[in-house]
C-alpha cells in the first residue's frame, strides 16, 4: 500500500515515528511524507526552519515548496508537488491540517485531476463546536464531500463532524504516539538528589504550559488543603502564571515544597516525569479564548499523561475534553475546577499506596496496548485497509 501523509509536524523528526512504524509494519507498505520545504513555527524559536530530503526505504520525507510559512489552514505546495504524485501514485492521501486545510483541498484536486483514485482522509485536532463564514464553510463543505474517511485526535471532534453532516468513517486516534523507549520507568536518584527530592517524598507532577485553562491553579487549591500531608510539587513548564503560583505558595507556606523547572527537552522530560508519585492534568474548559472561527479551548488529548502512563505513573486528570476518554478507568478523574474533588484523588494516591501502585501499572499496560507509535501504526493501517478495500 502506497501512503502518502502531508503536515507540517513531521519537520520534527521525533513526530515521525509513527509514520516510520507504519512502514514497517509489513513488506509493501510505503510511506512518502510531504512537509514544506521552509516553515517558521513561531513562538520559542523564532526561525525558519528548512526541511531536508530523507530516503529510509520505505519511508521517505520530501521537502515540497510551499506558500504560507506559518499558518496551517493557508498553507499550500507548489507545482513539485504534481511531480511527486504522478511519480507516487499514491492509493492513500492523508492531510492533518484539519477540516478547511487548503493543501488538503489542493490534493483532493489533484488526486482527482490526474485519476489516481487514492483515498483522501484528513486529521483534525478540533473538538469545539464552530460556526464557519463564506468562503470558508464552502471550503469545508467541499473537504467533507470528497473525504473518504476522517482521523480525529478525539471524540468530541467525530461528534462536531457527525453534527456537520459527515456520514462516512471516522477513525479516533491521537497523531502522535508515546515512544515507549524514551518514556519508560527508570529510578532517577541523581535528578532527585540535585532537586531536593527524598525517596519517600509523595511528588505531584504537573508538565506543561504555566496558564489559567491548566488548571494549575485548582491544583494549588488542592494542595493547599492538604498541608498536613507530605508532599512536594514538581511544576515542568513555562507561563504568564509562574508569578501567581509563585505569589500563592508563599502566602500559604507551601513555598518551599514547591520544585519549579523552567522548560527542558523533549527528550529529557521522562526523567522528571519518572520522579513523580503522580502526574496531574488539571485541564479546565474555557470559552475566553477567539479564534477567526470559534470561541473556546479545551483538553484535545493531554499527550503528557501517556508519557506519564508510559513510565509507569500513576495519572489524575479533569474531565476536560479528550481527558476522560484517554485515562478511562486506568487513573483518577475528577469534576474541572474542584479543587476538593482533586483533593480526595490525592488524598487516595499518598495514602494508599498499593493503589497506586495498581493504577500506575494499569496505566502502563494501556500505554502499551494502546498509545505506542506501534500501537497507533497498526490502529492507522488498519483504517486504511478498510477504507482501500470498501468501494
Amino acid at each position: 500500500m502506497k501512503i502518502l501523509v502531508a503536515s507540517h509536524t513531521y519537520i520534527v523528526d521525533l513526530n515521525c515515528e509513527k509514520l516510520r512504524a507504519l512502514s514497517q509494519l509489513e513488506p509493501g507498505i510505503e510511506v512518502t511524507v510531504v512537509v514544506p520545504k521552509s516553515w517558521k513555527p513561531g513562538g520559542v524559536q523564532n526561525k525558519i526552519i528548512e526541511t531536508q530530503y530523507r530516503d529510509e526505504g520505505a519511508f521517505k520525507i520530501v521537502p515540497v515548496s510551499n506558500f504560507s510559512q506559518n499558518h496551517q489552514g493557508l498553507l499550500t505546495f507548489g507545482a513539485d508537488l504534481i511531480s511527486l504524485f504522478q511519480e507516487f501514485r499514491p492509493q492513500v492521501i492523508q492531510v492533518e491540517q484539519g477540516s478547511r486545510g487548503l493543501a488538503y483541498t489542493q490534493m483532493i484536486v489533484l488526486n482527482q485531476l490526474l485519476n489516481l483514485k487514492a483515498k483522501n482522509i484528513f486529521f483534525t485536532w478540533w473538538n469545539l463546536p464552530y460556526e464557519l463564514k463564506l468562503p470558508i464553510a464552502l471550503l469545508e463543505k467541499y473537504n467533507l464531500n470528497h473525504s473518504h474517511g476522517i482521523i480525529s485526535g478525539n471524540q468530541d471532534g467525530a461528534e462536531i463532524l457527525r453534527q456537520r453532516g459527515y456520514q462516512g468513517s471516522i477513525k479516533v486516534m491521537p497523531q502522535l504516539g508515546v515512544d515507549e523507549t524514551l518514556f519508560t520507568p527508570k529510578a532517577q536518584p541523581e535528578l532527585a538528589a540535585k532537586l531536593g527530592i527524598k525517596s519517600d517524598d509523595f511528588v505531584v507532577g504537573f508538565v506543561g504550559r504555566f496558564v489559567q485553562e491548566k488548571g494549575l491553579l485548582t491544583l494549588l487549591q488542592a494542595l493547599v488543603t492538604l498541608q498536613d500531608k507530605s508532599w512536594k510539587l514538581l511544576l515542568l513548564g513555562r507561563g504568564p502564571l509562574q508569578t501567581e503560583i509563585i505569589k500563592i505558595a508563599t502566602e500559604n507556606n507551601i513555598k518551599e515544597r514547591l520544585i519549579l523547572v523552567e522548560s527542558v527537552p523533549h527528550n529529557e522530560v521522562a526523567s522528571y516525569i519518572n520522579l513523580m508519585s503522580t502526574l496531574v492534568l488539571p485541564s479546565e474548559t474555557t470559552y475566553n479564548f477567539k479564534t477567526l472561527t470559534s470561541v473556546g479551548w479545551k483538553e484535545q488529548f493531554g499527550h503528557v499523561l501517556i508519557e506519564a502512563m508510559a513510565c509507569q505513573v500513576p495519572v489524575i486528570g479533569s474531565n476536560s475534553g479528550e481527558i476522560p476518554h484517554v485515562i478511562g478507568d486506568d487513573g483518577l478523574i475528577f469534576p474541572e475546577g474542584d479543587a476538593k474533588a482533586l483533593a480526595d484523588c490525592l488524598v487516595q494516591l499518598i495514602e494508599k499506596p498499593d493503589f497506586a501502585q495498581t493504577l500506575g501499572e494499569r496505566g502502563y499496560q494501556k500505554a502499551m496496548v494502546k498509545y505506542t507509535n506501534k500501537a497507533l501504526a497498526k490502529q492507522q493501517f488498519e483504517f486504511y485497509q478498510e477504507l482501500v478495500n470498501s468501494h
